[in-house]
């Protein structure tokens, strides 16, 4: 072997003897003999380099995996041989080999099981067995090349194929049916006995090897006869090792796994039920908070395992009709609450996370029931007031910064979530009365009481909301008691003061529930000021953490647009309130605005939404506009000079980005008003179109173009709408500037704004749209042609999503009944316009641009393809539209396993009914003698195609096109 390309495998390496030893092992997998090479170093142990034996197995498994079938008998037989070698070689080793090369050694054996085991090697694990004996390392590898052997076979999360086609899917699907079937008939038992063997010589004395076979055994009972291991020498056995600290982690997962194995109900019960006395006489039902918290984390796997085993039970017990055994089943669940609660409310969230889902189906079944016993109702309760207990954050949680551990609270609040709304489905009176209970307790209390329960307690009024649902939030009608009980919780919450904790937890929750019950103040509006002055003061948009006042700004948001009319009192004072906080941000460094650019957002849009919702005159909602804007205006104009003079980078891009928040916000209060009515009715017209003139200007400033662009641009996409054809006037010069020196980022974000002034305007815009039509075609072609690095992924994405956005903007024109756009171009552009689309259909492997070339095709046969069309218009149908129906589904990369290729084919299918519509017999006349002929397709396929395609219903033609 090439020692110096060897020295490159060394994870120390310097790059370029990495990359060399890459270089060489690519050279390996492709040299037909190199194996060989690698097969005789790792049976005489040529090399003591750990990454050069890693090296060789790899080589080998390349052999194994890809090129077996090339190998000769004798080959095959050495690939055998070398593999024992090895492995017998591992019990005389001084030291063991390191855990990586185990096992990919282990990985290598198995690939050589899957291949061979059917055909040339029966005897594999006999074999492996005779070698190993009772040796520890050698037991070691047995065990780890058994695992292996199972991945190969059962683990769902291998993806085994890289190309994971259907086909081969199922094939590989059937191999490993027929595999797991000769190993049950052949080798399983004998299997099994030598790993009772291996835990009864080993369960003392070596705790490593003793979990490695409690792993097989769990990995392997889902597949194999239960009864080889459901036996009492088994059960006895692993029972045994559920009271010894090393190997009860492993045990109880093997448990699990002997649980979770499917089998007839009644059957099923007894196993659990069986298992359930044992550990009960064994003391572990008795939870002490103490315990190993890594043990009962996999003891509450366990028991959750064995609770939604008898559930399942239950549950075809049920249907099946078998009511007696229901019963019974029904009562070994009960007699596991007891055990399921002191789980579920033990400290360790780990351990109660994973009894979650047996209480869950637990109060499913308790759902089902008629009537409840008492016992049941006391279990509805305990389980209801270990969720409120579990909710509680603790004291470690981070607030300021969330890491790993307060994600995981998170999620497992999630689940507790669903625990509360399940119980509520059970009982919504006990779960209403719980939480009242708890809340009033809470908040009578709140200055003196811990931050965790003020906030808990908010939180499971908040919660309510979605476990008791209601349409549209009327919380605060319908049932009395429960209307009564959350208005009595809600005035609690707004007239207690609590807004003012002192913990963000506490601040946020209150936020979010009154934003949560908006309905409330419709029923008791003199609320309404105190929430305000919240929302406004140090407990809200200007609290000291940037965390609360960002998500205060959201949430006043939504509270002042759900209020509508009843802000009508408020709007002089709120406006004035929130003046600071409209402020533009300036562009120097380390200046601490109270709100980021994107917290203002939602202020401007409720300033916005305050001033055109209210009740004024449209002369005061003009002038509130025109001051909430015209300071936008002026500091735009400053900073534009500014920019046009910065000479330093770092200060150019920080005045664009001040630019651009100042349009976004201007853009952003555009969102109070539904349509143009509401604009010209609010006399507000005016001050937008203003807006428009101090901004159009930044698109012929030469620096920091795409910041500047793109900020403009999203700002004509909302005058559009609301404007409507006053927007007109200036859409010609703002487009002009926007295509000068444009990349292909810029263009596929200009195309949506023509897209949609076309299909808004249609006909009004056409003069406009002829005569840019070419310029922006100039400017994109010109994109579409510059060179790129081969490997460049990014650029050929951009160009990608650059020609999808060219014919969707093709499609919007001929779409909008504009073809005559297209038409007075000049014959030579119209010809070069129509190549792109035929291209695009045809040439290019992507399947939603080839979709909307085909949508275009059709379009324009529809409106050119009669007999009074453009001239030689019919000649380009048959000479390019139709051999483009044929080519574009005959390409490799036509895949009709991928969606966006079956609409692809589907608008192909239209596209022939077109022209068969527009050209009639002709078209068909053409397809059997001229075209399909010369294709050399058999005379009765071009009878059948021509059939088709004459059908009346299309959807004949597209399901036979599909086949």
């Amino acid at each position: 072997m090439d020692e110096q390309a060897l020295l490159g495998l060394n994870p120390n390496a310097d790059a370029d003897f990495r990359q060399r030893a890459l270089a060489y092992f690519e050279q390996l997998k492709i040299s037909q003999d190199a194996w060989q090479v690698c097969a005789e170093a790792l049976a005489q142990s040529i090399y003591s380099d750990d990454h050069i034996k890693f090296f060789c197995f790899q080589v080998l498994e390349h052999q194994i995996k890809f090129k077996y079938s090339e190998l000769t008998e004798v080959q095959q037989q050495l690939i055998r041989e070398t593999l024992i070698t090895w492995l017998q070689a591992q019990m005389l080793n001084p030291q063991p080999e390191k855990t990586f090369i185990r096992n990919k050694a282990a990985q290598v054996f198995a690939l050589l099981f899957v291949t061979e085991y059917l055909t040339k090697w029966p005897k594999f694990f006999f074999d492996i067995l005779s070698v190993v004996n009772l040796n520890p390392r050698g037991v070691d590898m047995y065990l780890r090349i058994l695992m292996a052997v199972d991945a190969e076979l059962v683990d769902r999360d291998v993806v085994h194929t890289s190309e994971a086609s259907y086909f081969a899917l199922t094939f590989e699907a059937r191999r490993n049916t027929l595999l797991k079937d000769t190993m049950r008939e052949q080798c399983i038992p004998s299997l099994v006995e030598s790993w009772y063997q291996i835990l009864q010589n080993y369960q003392y004395n070596n705790s490593e090897l003793t979990c490695q076979c409690l792993e097989v055994v769990g990995a392997y009972v889902s597949w194999i006869d239960l009864s080889l291991i459901a036996n009492e020498r088994f059960i006895n056995m692993l029972l045994g090792h559920m009271s010894v600290e090393v190997l009860r982690e492993e045990a109880c997962d093997c448990l699990f796994e002997i649980v979770n194995k499917g089998m007839d109900p009644i059957d099923k019960t007894k196993l659990v039920e069986s298992l359930c006395q044992v550990l009960q006489s064994a003391g572990l039902f008795s939870i002490d908070q103490e315990d190993d918290v890594d043990f009962l984390a996999r003891f509450s796997k366990l028991v959750n395992g064995m609770g939604q085993a008898l559930i399942a039970s239950w549950t075809k017990l049920i249907k099946s009709g078998d009511m007696k055994s229901a019963q019974d089943t029904l009562q070994a669940i009960e007699a596991k609450v007891a055990l399921m609660l002191q789980l579920l409310i033990h400290e360790d969230d780990d351990i109660s996370s994973n009894i979650i889902g047996f209480c869950y189906d637990y109060l499913h079944i308790l759902k089902q029931l008629s009537a409840l016993s008492d016992q049941q109702k006391a279990n509805v309760e305990a389980i209801m007031l270990a969720v409120m207990k579990k909710l509680t954050y603790d004291e470690e949680y981070n607030f300021e910064n969330e890491g790993e551990d307060e994600a995981m609270f998170v999620e497992y609040r999630k689940q507790l979530k669903l625990l509360l709304d399940r119980l509520a489905q059970v009982s919504p009176e006990l779960l209403l009365a719980s939480v009242r209970r708890v809340f009033n307790t809470t908040l009578q209390n709140w200055q003196t009481t811990r931050f965790m329960e003020v906030e808990v307690a908010i939180r499971l009024l908040y919660m309510l909301a979605e476990a008791l649902p209601v349409s549209h939030g009327a919380h605060f009608s319908g049932d009395v008691t429960k209307a009564t009980a959350l208005q009595d919780m809600m005035r609690t919450l707004v007239t207690s003061g609590v807004s003012a904790y002192q913990h963000t937890s506490v601040t946020l929750e209150f936020f979010e529930t009154v934003v949560r019950y908006e309905k409330f103040f419709s029923v008791e509006p003199q609320h309404i000021p105190t929430v305000l002055m919240a929302f406004l003061d140090h407990r809200g948009l200007r609290h000291t953490s940037p965390k609360v006042r960002s998500r205060t700004a959201y949430l006043f948001s939504r509270f002042v647009k759900s209020l509508n009319k009843q802000m009508n009192p408020f709007i002089e004072d709120v406006l004035n309130r929130i003046q600071d906080l409209l402020e533009l941000s300036p562009p120097e460094n380390g200046y601490q605005a109270l709100l980021s650019s994107d917290d203002q957002l939602f202020i401007y849009e409720t300033a916005g939404v305050l001033i055109v919702n209210s009740e004024y005159s449209a002369e005061r909602k003009q002038v509130l506009m025109r001051n909430l804007l015209t300071p936008l205006m002026e500091k735009f104009k400053v900073l534009l000079e500014k920019l046009m003079m910065a000479q330093d980078e770092d200060r150019q891009m920080a005045l664009a980005d001040c630019l651009n928040h100042a349009v976004g916000f201007a853009s952003r209060t555009s969102k109070a008003f539904s349509n143009k009515q509401t604009v010209k009715q609010c006399g507000c017209s005016e001050v937008y179109l203003d807006c428009l003139q101090t901004f159009l200007p930044a698109l012929s400033c030469p620096l920091q173009k795409e910041v500047l662009r793109s900020g403009v641009r999203t700002f004509l996409h909302r005058m559009i709408i609301c404007l409507e054809e006053e927007v007109l006037p200036f859409i010609p010069s703002a487009s002009e500037h926007m295509l000068k020196d444009c990349e292909a980022k810029d263009l596929q974000e200009f195309i949506p704004l023509i897209n949609q002034i076309t299909a808004k305007f249609k006909t009004q815009v056409s003069p406009f749209l002829q005569q840019m039509f070419m310029p922006l075609l100039h400017a994109i072609f010109e994109v579409l042609l510059l060179p790129a690095e081969e490997n460049d992924q990014s650029a050929a994405l951009e160009k990608q999503m650059l020609r999808r956005s060219y014919f969707a903007f093709l499609q919007t024109v001929t779409g909008s009944g504009m073809s005559e756009v297209i038409a007075n171009q000049g014959a030579e552009n119209v010809e070069r316009v129509l190549f792109t689309v035929i291209q695009g259909a045809v040439d290019y492997p992507d399947p939603i641009a080839q979709k909307t070339c085909f949508i275009i095709l059709s379009k324009l046969v529809e409106l050119w393809g009669g007999k009074d069309g453009p001239v030689g218009f019919a000649d380009f149908v048959y000479k390019h539209i139709v051999p483009a129906c044929f080519l574009a589904p005959l390409k490799q990369t036509f895949d009709l396993a991928d969606a966006q290729t079956v609409l692809a084919l589907s608008e192909c299918a239209v596209t022939l009914k077109t022209i068969h519509l527009k050209r009639g017999p002709e078209c068909i006349q053409y397809l059997q003698q001229e075209y399909l002929p010369s294709l050399q397709v058999a005379p009765e396929i071009i009878q059948e195609f021509c059939q088709a395609l004459q059908q009346p219903d299309a959807k004949v033609f597209k399901n036979y096109l599909k086949v």
